[in-house]
């Protein structure tokens, strides 16, 4: 009731004040078609976790989620991890929806590093990197993606260097996943951990300017 009078003593404000009781009314039809154009955040947000099933708790797994993102994609993706393990597997959607889309523009932006007691060349380092990924962590005779890193990662003194420690998915400049996981099997599958999946244009055109400023500005160097 307090909140009524309270309500009513501010419109009759605004009457007093030169409003139109038919401006007022056309001004709350435009807030409530607004709100109601705007669903709830449960409807745009998933909670995604990975870990040992609990009673009463239904939440989407890690590897269903990504999976689901890579076999949907339709123009780009976008894919951000520190660590890969088993990859040939976990990206196996991902090699054929590329195959099968041939446009489909998909960038990789992976922690390439200089291992404690590796002194040889960076190009050397990266050389390597891209023939264990081409052998294990990608599937066989499939087209690769580019693939990005931060040069910082790979300078001879350990106290300068970087790591590229984030995990994220961009789809279509439509939804992004955000998650603790690596792309490993463990982390897929079997680590708890936990990530958010939201379906936001806005959001998902932040994430991906954000790395494509990165390369644009030469901060993150391509490999292939």
């Amino acid at each position: 009731m307090a909140e009524a009078d309270r309500l009513a003593k501010r419109l009759s404000s605004l009457e007093d004040s030169g409003s139109t009781i038919s401006g007022i009314a056309e001004t709350l039809d435009v807030l409530a078609n607004a709100i109601e154009g705007h669903p709830p955040i449960e409807d745009q947000v998933d909670l995604v976790a990975t870990g040992p099933e609990i009673p009463g708790i239904s939440n989407r797994d890690t590897s269903a989620v990504v999976g689901d993102l890579f076999r949907q994609a339709e123009r780009s993706v976008i894919v951000v991890g520190y660590a890969v393990h088993q990859g040939a597997k976990i990206f196996g959607d991902l090699a054929d929806r590329m195959q099968s889309r041939p446009d489909l523009h998909v960038r990789m932006c992976l922690d390439i590093k200089r291992e404690i007691g590796d002194s040889s060349a960076p190009e050397e380092i990266v050389r390597r990197f891209l023939y264990r990924f081409r052998m294990m962590q990608w599937p066989q005779q499939k087209r690769l993606p580019e693939i990005y890193f931060d040069p910082r990662a790979l300078v001879a003194e350990q106290n300068g260097r970087s790591v590229l420690h984030a995990k994220c998915i961009v789809v279509d400049q439509r939804e992004l996943l955000v998650s603790s996981a690596n792309f490993t099997e463990a982390a897929q599958r079997r680590n708890i951990e936990i990530g958010l999946l939201v379906r936001s244009s806005k959001l998902a055109l932040k994430l991906e300017g954000f790395f494509q400023q990165l390369i644009e500005s030469g901060l993150l160097n391509r490999a292939i």
